[in-house]
């Protein structure tokens, strides 16, 4: 198991910088996920971590020692990428033994076959043992790969997308055995990745990278609830959290976009009173029902099973609302409703910023 620490980290390419002054805490044991759009800089802050690139400036210290002169084999981590680093040619057993032949870390031959059982066992493909990758699926191959991590029993593991090629049931599927994977190792994981819905199903705790810089940490929970600013809240949710601009007068939120008024019960109430303002509202914290305040017309209906989302054009903006399965609804349809104001959260208009995180 290892701490992971990043200190004023930063990265350039040329021209273009893709990590900024970043600071990353991972403690040990910790499944922490760092989550992104596409150049944001996640892959950077892995290979950063892995020594396969060196910062611009800053430190990287693993279980507190200073690691910027050790290689990557020295560093003792573990690579799962989206592209499987497999051999085409050798059997899964083959390429589950083969990190553990490496002149640098050979271990027994005994222990060798104890492991590869072992790890065959935990990922459900003893039954794959002898055949060649090659005639393996994508979820079966992606498996192969994470075994190969696995049986090295390495300080560190660091998986880049790894699931981001598979189709949604195998990759749902893989999440959770991911997940209950790295709490029986009681290993340190760090997963990048741009999917929200792993961010939040898998992490102890995410980090938001936005362009190079980290935006906020924190647990699922605390992020999902308390966005630091308006682009986090874009970020983590799906749907993500409605955004409306408006202001505070006399307790109650007037919001022009949508031309509508509901309550605001928060204890900002008082010191934001007319303040250029932007009102978050999850969707599961919108209620629709006859006699609510406010009015808003069925624009589409995604039925989820479990619940509907629906997404409702109220002037001239959007919201999305989550109702019961059972809600009986149609396009075009009017619809009443209003919002918990004990969940909606507070932005400065023009900075984006959380009034809870200001300061």
């Amino acid at each position: 198991m290892a701490h992971i620490q990043l200190k004023n980290v930063s990265k350039k390419f040329g021209g273009h910088t893709a990590l900024r002054h970043l600071d990353l805490d991972i403690a040990d044991g910790e499944f922490f996920v760092l989550l992104g759009e596409t150049g944001a800089g996640k892959t950077t802050t892995l290979r950063i971590i892995a020594g396969l690139e060196k910062p611009t400036e800053g430190q990287v210290f693993i279980d507190g020692i200073d690691v910027a002169d050790w290689g990557a084999a020295e560093r003792d981590v573990a690579l799962v990428l989206q592209q499987y680093s497999l051999y085409p040619r050798y059997t899964v057993r083959q390429n589950l033994e083969f990190p553990l032949k490496s002149r640098l870390r050979r271990v027994p031959d005994a222990e060798i076959a104890e492991r590869v059982t072992r790890v065959a066992k935990t990922l459900r493909i003893e039954h794959l043992l002898e055949r060649k990758t090659d005639k393996l699926s994508g979820g079966e191959m992606q498996r192969v790969s994470i075994g190969r991590a696995i049986v090295r029993k390495p300080r560190v593991f660091l998986m880049d997308e790894p699931l981001s090629a598979l189709d949604a049931k195998l990759r749902e599927a893989l999440r959770t055995e991911l997940k209950n994977i790295q709490m029986n190792l009681g290993q340190t994981f760090l997963f990048v990745t741009h999917d929200q819905i792993e961010a939040m199903s898998m992490g102890d705790k995410i980090g938001v990278l936005n362009r190079g810089q980290l935006v906020q940490t924190g647990t699922p929970g605390d992020i999902y609830a308390n966005p630091k600013n308006t682009f986090v809240a874009r970020a983590v949710g799906s749907p993500p959290m409605n955004l409306i601009d408006g202001k505070l007068v006399s307790g109650r939120a007037v919001m022009a976009p949508i031309n509508v008024e509901l309550p605001y019960s928060g204890a900002a109430a008082a010191s934001t009173d007319g303040r250029a303002l932007t009102f978050g509202i999850r969707p599961e914290d919108i209620v629709v029902e006859q006699g609510a305040p406010a009015e808003a017309r069925v624009h589409d209906v995604e039925n989820h099973g479990v619940e509907k989302i629906l997404t409702l054009s109220v002037g001239n903006a959007t919201l999305h609302a989550t109702v019961p399965a059972r809600t009986n609804l149609k396009i075009d349809e009017t619809v009443s409703f209003s919002w918990n104001p004990d969940k909606v959260v507070l932005f400065d208009q023009k900075s984006g910023q959380n009034l809870r995180h200001a300061g």
